[in-house]
């Protein structure tokens, strides 16, 4: 294999293949983080809410497997090796999630809609890909290093909570790990509206699935392969604008698994959407959605910097390894997408 593909192509191969999953997900599955949050403050329902925590807790199990199994080092992942700061967490995460509500998409989905012929995710997907290389290499990189500077860990405990729980027990950590991995699949399942929807259990373990394939192909490559590439898995904030560079600068600048992971979304969303029958190209007859849409995609790109990921980022994969930080930022996020969404539903009218 190795003498056929250079570890650059095997990567993005394993990106693509994951994205793909993701895509169809997207589009088959009706898998999205802003309908979810607006489904359970706005629609009554908690389906595609309990689908995320279903996909979280499929991922977790896989990933702690994989670390169970000596496939995966979990202090090789960005989001175990960094230093957890609250505040970004936070901060960047609330920035995310009003972006997301005035955008009306985050990055994976948009990637989702534009695979199926929305133009208007077209723009979202430029503006916070470029927002995000601002934010984290450009103009605004030396004011987010003074107020987040992003520091490696220097002891041995990593910033997990599975981490800090084996530390306090003495028990074995993938044991820690696939416990709350089963008992968060075991609350996504406990309303009886979501086992009545086949599909939707489906596509959620498709999720996680997709997440965990990345720590597994990645981990894989960087074990066997000549160069000692990052191990990662699926985030749609900085990869967008990598791809973006890639696109422009591909002669110069190797494959990545990002560039496969955002091709392999876009592509498994095109395929869905004709599958579905939904595919038709949409654009924006309205100045002002689409004036709102660009500023809420430039949000979007520099709270997923600060925050260090995004909905998939650290909502599933640094979730599936329990990074601290996970949590909090998802959390975050919602409260920022509560906030846009009731801003753009209600218009913050005082209660009578």
């Amino acid at each position: 294999m190795f003498d056929l593909f250079s570890d650059h192509q095997l990567v993005a191969g394993i990106g693509l293949l994951g994205g793909i999953l993701l895509g169809l997900a997207a589009r088959l599955g009706r898998f999205c983080t802003l309908g979810a949050i607006e489904d359970l403050l706005y629609g009554g329902s908690s389906l595609r809410m309990r689908m995320w925590a279903l996909a979280i807790g499929t991922a977790i199990i896989g990933s702690f497997s994989l670390i169970g199994l000596d496939v995966l080092d979990p202090g090789q992942s960005f989001y175990l090796s960094v230093r957890w700061m609250p505040l970004a967490s936070i901060l960047g995460g609330l920035m995310f999630g009003y972006g997301m509500a005035l955008s009306g998409n985050c990055g994976y989905g948009a990637i989702a809609r534009l695979g199926g012929g929305d133009l208007r995710s077209f723009v979202i997907v430029l503006v916070m890909g470029v927002s995000t290389y601002v934010v984290l290499s450009g103009p605004l990189a030396p004011l987010r290093n003074l107020m987040f500077e992003q520091q490696d860990v220097t002891t041995d405990q990593l910033p997990g909570l599975a981490h800090h729980l084996a530390d306090l027990t003495a028990l074995p950590l993938p044991a820690i790990g696939i416990a709350i991995g089963l008992a968060m699949i075991l609350g996504a399942l406990g309303s009886r509206d979501m086992r009545q929807e086949p599909s939707a259990i489906f596509w959620s373990v498709i999720v996680g699935l997709a997440v965990v394939s990345g720590w597994a192909g990645t981990a894989f490559i960087n074990r066997e392969g000549f160069e000692a590439l990052p191990v990662v898995s699926h985030s749609f904030s900085a990869p967008l604008g990598e791809t973006i560079l890639w696109t422009m600068t591909g002669s110069l600048r190797p494959l990545s698994f990002a560039v496969g992971s955002i091709t392999g979304v876009w592509l498994g969303a095109f395929i869905g959407s004709l599958l579905k029958g939904h595919f038709r190209w949409e654009a924006c007859d309205d100045p002002r959605e689409l004036r709102r849409q660009i500023i809420g995609a430039a949000i979007m790109g520099a709270g997923a910097v600060i925050a260090m990921g995004c909905t998939v980022g650290q909502g599933l994969s640094a979730f599936s390894l329990l990074a601290i930080s996970a949590p909090v930022t998802f959390l975050a996020i919602f409260a920022g997408a509560a906030l846009g969404l009731r801003q753009l539903i209600e218009g913050f009218r005082p209660a009578l």
